[in-house]
């Protein structure tokens, strides 16, 4: 009996153990690496767009992208550009190295997922809550929505195929259509059944960066993978049989999130109730690590890097990085070296150290001898194998691998070439007696001349028919009564945003503080009775508006009640309820 081996199933291309963590300052909420694994892009709590430069684990960008928080990321295939989603239902196109906004969509209802077209730089899948999925086309801002197989059941996911080539969506009642991305006509279709030929509904769908292999999560806490080329010779209405399930059978853990290895010989799944990563082979669908994570934290979202064996995970606000156990070993010694326990004499051998050997005969060189005369190229380059798909020979050479990152000078000496920094706002006498600001200065002004201006971003509006509009995204909370208000995430949007409650927003003044009644008390007015109701006004809007900040009055000035009180309004009113 004669086994045959590959040397890859003699090593282990899985993380083992954690590897630190990245703090992005703010609350991480998704990542995903680009295409080569060099970048990883974080979505915070706050808005913003964190990018680590991953081999040296740094800050390389931060971009203050949205003022809700970020949902979904996907970088494009060049890695130039970044599309992503937020819980006001925004969709924006950033340029990575300006960090400029160059589009953004608005949709009627939050979006689950976003996804860029593999190949194409022009498209961007769209998965709305309570909708069917959208394909944008970013060159003419036009949009086609994808037909579904029930038009009552909106609860649809899709995903592109690893060259974009079909799009895969799936249902609550777990059947999957397979449409051509070009025509969106039906390629093929199929449902997934449990045992007892019972549907289950359908929670994400992931196709692997090699191979023809997918995945799909269900509600039945089962991952079925599939082979997508049988999926395809089946057709309409097929039956195919899933290759692998893979699950919890001890524990029915249900799962968060599900990705493949970069090698497409591995899955991972996150668990949706503690922060626990399972990791399975799936050609042989064993279960061959558990990850563990801080007891009592909730798993987010994870991500395998496309050519290492790191995995990358989110949870109580932080990235945690998890990879193998590297022991390093500095020694190297040549094949022939032998330990010697007591010193001994060497004896030299004839032309051993001549530098040409005149009694040595020339025979023929055949084989190995023979190649080390040939010339070697040391000019060309050869494309490196994982960054390379299967029907490609090269790289990308336009791809933005690194960012640039500039030096942080922490005590910067004057320039010598201008005026200080400060002299920017100080009056500058002049001859005729008059002063003027040294912004006003032609001279003066920074170097920046020749920097074209920021352009505005286009903003499209997608209309869908049937959506509806008041719909709450799963990150921010359970959609509820009137009377349980979700406490607001995100930065405060400012004087552009209006509260249901207040007819108009207060404006604070220095040294004035301002009641929704109407009322100002500053240090120097008179006031009459009605402290202990007005206290109350200020407990409630100070409750109402926890992010917005109110200038402090001075250390020696006293704050003197407001007048007596109105009778009661319809602010007063919600005010107390509020209460």
């Amino acid at each position: 009996m004669i086994c045959y081996f590959s040397i890859e199933s003699f090593g282990q291309n899985y993380p083992e153990e954690a590897d630190g963590t990245l703090d992005c300052i703010s609350m991480a909420l998704t990542c995903t690496f680009n295409r080569w694994g060099t970048l990883l892009a974080v979505g915070c709590n706050d808005g913003r767009i964190v990018i680590w430069d991953f081999l040296t684990r740094g800050i390389a960008k931060i971009i203050s992208a949205h003022i809700h928080p970020v949902c979904s990321l996907c970088w494009s295939r060049d890695g130039h550009k970044l599309v992503s989603a937020s819980t006001d239902n925004i969709v924006s196109l950033w340029d990575v190295l300006t960090g400029d906004c160059d589009q953004r969509f608005r949709f009627p209802s939050p979006i689950l997922k976003l996804q860029y077209h593999p190949r194409d730089l022009d498209k961007v899948l769209v998965c709305p809550m309570k909708s069917a999925p959208v394909l944008l086309t970013l060159s003419d801002s036009k949009h086609v929505v994808l037909p579904v197989d029930d038009d009552s059941d909106l609860n649809v996911v899709a995903a592109f195929d690893r060259r974009g080539e079909y799009i895969y969506t799936g249902n609550a009642k777990g059947k999957i259509l397979v449409l051509n991305t070009d025509t969106q006509d039906l390629v093929a279709s199929f449902r997934v059944t449990t045992g007892t030929s019972n549907t289950t509904a359908i929670k994400s769908i992931e196709f692997a960066r090699k191979g023809s292999c997918f995945l799909i999560n269900t509600a039945d806490r089962i991952i079925r993978v599939y082979d997508g080329r049988e999926i395809l010779t089946c057709g309409r209405d097929g039956e195919p049989e899933p290759m692998q399930k893979l699950q919890d059978l001890v524990n029915r853990t249900p799962w968060k999130r599900c990705c493949f290895s970069g090698d497409g010989e591995y899955i991972v799944a996150g668990s949706a109730r503690q922060h626990a990563l399972y990791i399975w082979e799936k050609s042989i669908g064993n279960l061959v690590k558990i990850l563990h994570g801080t007891r009592g934290e909730l798993l987010l979202d994870v991500a395998w890097h496309p050519v290492r064996p790191i995995i990358a995970s989110i949870s109580s606000g932080v990235v945690s990085i998890w990879a193998q156990n590297q022991v390093e070993n500095w020694s190297a010694f040549a094949p022939d070296f032998k330990e010697l326990d007591e010193n001994v004499e060497y004896e030299e051998r004839e032309s051993e150290f001549d530098i040409e050997d005149e009694d040595k005969s020339e025979p023929e060189q055949t084989g190995a001898d023979a190649a080390e005369d040939e010339e070697v190229d040391v000019t060309s380059v050869d494309p490196i194998v994982a960054f390379c798909s299967s029907d490609e020979e090269l790289e990308d050479f336009k791809a933005l691998l690194y960012l640039p990152i500039a030096p942080e000078v922490e005590d910067p000496e004057e320039n010598p070439f201008g005026p200080p920094p400060d002299a920017a706002g100080q009056t500058t006498p002049v001859e005729d007696g008059s002063a003027h600001t040294g912004s006003g200065d032609k001279k003066r002004q920074p170097s920046s001349e020749g920097v074209p201006p920021k352009k505005k971003a286009r903003t499209t509006t997608i209309e869908l028919q049937g959506v509806p509009s008041d719909e709450v995204h799963p990150l921010l909370g359970v959609k509820g009564d009137s009377k349980s208000k979700k406490k607001t995430a995100g930065r405060p949007k400012g004087s552009k945003g209006k509260e249901k409650d207040f007819p108009f927003r207060p404006k604070p003044y220095r040294g004035d503080r301002v009641y929704p009644d109407g009322a100002v008390a500053g240090g120097g007015a008179g006031g009459g009775g009605g402290g202990m109701k007005a206290m109350l006004i200020l407990l409630a809007t100070t409750l109402h508006q926890p992010s917005a900040p109110r200038p402090r009055p001075p250390h020696k000035q006293t704050l003197t009640p407001p007048p007596p009180p109105r009778p009661s309004t319809p602010a007063h009113h919600s005010l107390t309820t509020c209460l």
